[in-house]
């Protein structure tokens, strides 16, 4: 289990207690937080010898953190690699239910709030049509029946992880979870989505910023532009 941390003290310590709850190993990798959030992670990971920290200089961005944390999950002899966020948005007691859908077979298992069963309490109308919105216009312009393309609850079949690179992936926000999911496809990967309950954070502040979203809209953009030209 890979779970990149900026400002998470709130959040790191309940976290990481249910992650390790199913036995699965947790590498936490922090962007060097003000908060103290990896010197929290250090003083966690010294009681238990299968939590991993990994300590990067500045905040570089979501997709550099998840690649490197990946990178040290795929170093472990752990056949599957899990992602998600450290603010419970994603809740700890569905992660049996994605590991179970690659053992199951599937390459890729993503907990999706846009198949039958998910959902996201809370949001307002605004924000329901901008997310299912962004995530509809991806999947058109990128051709691929992924519902979800924006989520960051996931599970991989670390063979195929591998063979996907993530570290050489252009996008630095949340657009990486979508370049992850486009190339998922353009390799043939089998790709299961189950429904998850996305909720909002209760303790720290959020990391979205209109930057990491204008970033995600242009590379989709882009990347859709050249599967035109190709076809």
């Amino acid at each position: 289990m890979v779970i990149p941390t900026y400002n998470e003290a709130e959040n790191l310590e309940l976290i990481a207690r249910k992650v390790r709850a199913h036995g699965y190993h947790l590498v936490i990798v922090d962007d060097n937080s003000p908060d103290g959030t990896g010197r929290l992670a250090d003083e966690i990971a010294a009681a238990d010898d299968q939590i991993t920290v990994v300590h990067r200089p500045a905040k570089q961005g979501l997709g550099p953190a998840y690649a490197e944390g990946f990178s040290a999950a795929l170093g472990t002899s752990a056949s599957i690699v899990c992602q998600m966020d450290a603010d419970f948005s994603h809740d700890p007691g569905a992660l049996p239910a994605l590991v179970g859908v690659v053992d199951e077979g599937a390459d890729l298992a993503i907990g999706s709030r846009y198949v039958p069963g998910g959902s996201v309490p809370g949001w307002s109308l605004h924000r329901r049509l901008l997310s299912s919105w962004g995530n509809r216009y991806a999947r058109v312009m990128l051709g691929t029946p992924i519902r979800d393309m924006t989520s960051g609850f996931r599970a991989y079949r670390s063979s195929v992880l591998s063979m996907l690179e993530p570290a050489s992936c252009q996008a630095s926000g949340y657009g990486f979870q979508v370049e992850m999911a486009r190339r998922s496809h353009d390799h043939e990967l089998r790709v299961v989505e189950i429904p998850i309950t996305f909720r909002d954070r209760e303790h720290g502040t959020s990391k979205m910023h209109w930057r990491i979203a204008l970033e995600a809209m242009w590379l989709v953009t882009a990347w859709g532009v050249r599967r035109g030209l190709r076809r």
